[in-house]
Formats: C-alpha cells, sequence, structure tokens
C-alpha cells in the first residue's frame, strides 16, 4: 500500500512538473510573437480607419459581422452534411469550435446527446483497438513462422512499436491529403492530423472550411468523416498499448513484492517449526536405530517412529503366525525371503498388516534394511525348525 501511493504521489509531482516545463517553453516561444503580431494588428487597424474614416465604433461592428461570418464560408453548416461533422466533432469531443449551436434547444439537446454519445464512442473505439491490436498480433505471428524465424511469439515490445509506426503511417497519409485538397504545407497539415486525431481540437486548422466544400465536394468529405475515425481508432490502440504496457510493469512489480513477502513469511514460519521440533538423544547409545520424534497436532506431544527392540520381537512374534504352509527346505527359504521382501517393501500395501502392526505403522521402520535382515533371518530359522520337524517324524515312522 505505502509503495502504491509513493507511485501516485509520484505521478502527480511529474504531472505537475511537465506543466510547469510546458508552460515555461510556451512562454518562451509565443510570447515575444504574440507581442509583435499584436502590434502589427493595431498598425493594420488604424490604416484602415484612416483609409475609410471608419471610427472605434464602426471597426468593431464591422469586425464582428466578420467573426460571424467565418462560420459560414463553407456553405450551410447545418444541413445534414454540416450536422453530421459537427455531430463528430462531439462525440469524439474533437471540439474544432468552428461552428456551435445557435438556439437555447440546440445547446440542451447538445449536452444531452454529448453525455450519453462520449461514453458510447470511448467503448467502441477501445474495442475496435483492441480487435485491431489481435488482429496486427496474427499477422507478426504469421510473419514470423513465414521467416522461420527462431522465436514465434509476438512481445508486448513488438506490439508497442507496430502501434507507433501504424499512428505515424496514418498521420502521414492524411497530411499528404490534406495538404493537397486544402492547400496547407505538409507541417501544418500533419499538425492538424495530429490535433484532430488526439482530440485536442484547437480550431486554428479545420478542414471543409472552404467555400461551398460541404455541399459540392462530396467525395472529400466522405474522405474527411472516414479518416477521422479510422485514425481515431487506430490513435486509441496505440495508446491502449501504451496504457497496457505500464500497467503490465505496475503489475509485475506488485505481484514481485508480494512473492517476496510470501516467501520472508515461510521462511520465518519454518524456523519457528523448526526451533519448535526436539530431537532428543537417545539414552542406549545406540547408532543403527535412532529415535525420531516429531510433534502430534491433536493425541500426544510426540511420537517415536522407529519402534524399540521390544516391539520388534513382539512384531516378529506376530510375523510367525503368518508364515506359509511347511515347504521343501529350499522352497521354503526362497518363498519365505521373497515374501518377507515384497511384504516389507510397504507397510500400507495390504489391510493385515495394518490390522497386526497397529500404531507401530512406520514406513522408515518397514523400508529399512535391519527389518529386511531380521525378515529373512526369520524365514530361514522357519525353514530350518521345518526341517528339523520333518526329519523327527521320519525317524518315529522307521
Amino acid at each position: 500500500m505505502m509503495s502504491q501511493n509513493t507511485r501516485t504521489l509520484s505521478l502527480i509531482l511529474c504531472m505537475l512538473s511537465y506543466l510547469l516545463i510546458g508552460a515555461a517553453v510556451f512562454d518562451a516561444l509565443e510570447s515575444e510573437t504574440e507581442i509583435i503580431r499584436k502590434k502589427i494588428l493595431e498598425e493594420k487597424r488604424d490604416e484602415l480607419k484612416k483609409k475609410y474614416n471608419f471610427t472605434d465604433d464602426d471597426y468593431d461592428e464591422i469586425e464582428r459581422v466578420i467573426l460571424l461570418s467565418e462560420p459560414h464560408r463553407a456553405g450551410r453548416q447545418w444541413k445534414f452534411t454540416g450536422s453530421f461533422y459537427f455531430a463528430i466533432t462531439v462525440i469524439t469531443t474533437i471540439g474544432y469550435g468552428h461552428a456551435a449551436p445557435g438556439t437555447d434547444a440546440g445547446k440542451a439537446f447538445c449536452m444531452f446527446y454529448a453525455v450519453l454519445g462520449i461514453p458510447l464512442t470511448l467503448v467502441m473505439f477501445q474495442s475496435l483497438g483492441e480487435r485491431m491490436n489481435t488482429f496486427v498480433r496474427f499477422l507478426l505471428h504469421r510473419t514470423k513462422k513465414c521467416l522461420r524465424l527462431c522465436r514465434t511469439d509476438v512481445s508486448m515490445g513488438n506490439m508497442v512499436l507496430m502501434g507507433f509506426l501504424s499512428c505515424l503511417g496514418t498521420l502521414c497519409v492524411g497530411a499528404a491529403a490534406f495538404s493537397y485538397f486544402e492547400g496547407w504545407t505538409f507541417f501544418h497539415a500533419f499538425y492538424y492530423c495530429f490535433i484532430t486525431l488526439t482530440t485536442i481540437g484547437f480550431g486554428d486548422f479545420v478542414a471543409l472550411q472552404k467555400k461551398e466544400d460541404l455541399e459540392k465536394k462530396t467525395p472529400y468529405v466522405v474522405f474527411s468523416f472516414i479518416y477521422i475515425l479510422i485514425g481515431l481508432t487506430v490513435i486509441g490502440a496505440f495508446l491502449n498499448l501504451v496504457v497496457l504496457r505500464f500497467l503490465t510493469i505496475s503489475g509485475e512489480e506488485v505481484e514481485g513484492r508480494e512473492s517476496r513477502a510470501q516467501s520472508v513469511s515461510f521462511r520465518r514460519e519454518r524456523s519457528r517449526v523448526e526451533e519448535n521440533t526436539t530431537t532428543p538423544t537417545p539414552e542406549d547409545g545406540r547408532g543403527s536405530q535412532g529415535n525420531l520424534f516429531l510433534p502430534m497436532l491433536e493425541t500426544s506431544s510426540c511420537t517415536n517412529l522407529i519402534p524399540s527392540p521390544d516391539e520388534v520381537q513382539r512384531m516378529v512374534c506376530k510375523r510367525r503366525s503368518l508364515l506359509l504352509p511347511p515347504k521343501p527346505c529350499i522352497s521354503s527359504f526362497c518363498s519365505c525371503i521373497c515374501y518377507g521382501m515384497s511384504a516389507c517393501d510397504s507397510p500400507g500395501s495390504t489391510s493385515l498388516q495394518s490390522e497386526d502392526h497397529g500404531s507401530l505403522s512406520n514406513p522408515i521402520f518397514y523400508n529399512s534394511i535391519s527389518y529386511k535382515v531380521d525378515g529373512a533371518s526369520l524365514c530361514i530359522s522357519a525353514a530350518s525348525s521345518t526341517t528339523a520337524n520333518g526329519s523327527a517324524s521320519r525317524r518315529k515312522s522307521v
């Protein structure tokens, strides 16, 4: 939480610093030019007043009429074509300012139209941007496979690079087209495309504002509408990639901190368990069979996982009752060894063993070499006793 707050505060400080830097740069670049232009316009106004004997009121009236007549140079702004152009600038938040509703009813409907249209437009452009990014990812993957590259997966860096190149290409195509139709320089046309597609919309350069362009140049009008919509989709897709990249980096940082915290917590818990675990030293000093104690949850505090010699003896006596019927010496010996080896490998393999051993079902003891040797010795002694009993019975019969 503290790191997230720190990152948010850092972003706020960076934004404020960026604003201060921008203000200082624009002040240095535009302030002197503004003063010079204002001085030139005042001199021109004085010349016009002297030349045509205008008073200050007459000049102000002429200036107001010219400003109000400016939006109508391209023809009727509120016919269907001009209204469609205005609707695009509203829902895309471009807002050139070249036209605005003049009636109160039109202003009220504009607010209602913007409240519903702007969220719908944002969602649409986001969805189109995602589909475009998916298509570009597919094309990159197929291209890498056709080129037989070692790594055919498409990384986020590849997508950001392709998005940047797509944006640059879209701006250059629009700049070439508008410089041809509007008579602007390529730089001014590029500037217009950038201001339009980033929805800044200053309004100092606006397409379709020449005389009767909206009514007479239908192909150019259609191209302008389609270019604005497609260009906004491309720019939106690129911005989504950049934001997604930033969110991915932030998520990786958060996951890394969480994993490190979990690792530290796990090590602390393991150290605590190891400290609570006791391993007492055997009193009889035997090294072949030690006593291993582990903490229990419910019954007692510790349990002995390796039985004592008395328990081994009792278990051996129980196993004598489970021996197979008497067979010849060699076969009894072999079968007993095989039976002992196979039966001792897994203490929980049969229900019979679990019933006989009860609480002594210990996988460490049953898999030990000493237990298997004891089983083999037991089988050998049983085979010897069987042979001796057979010999005695034969002597009695003789």
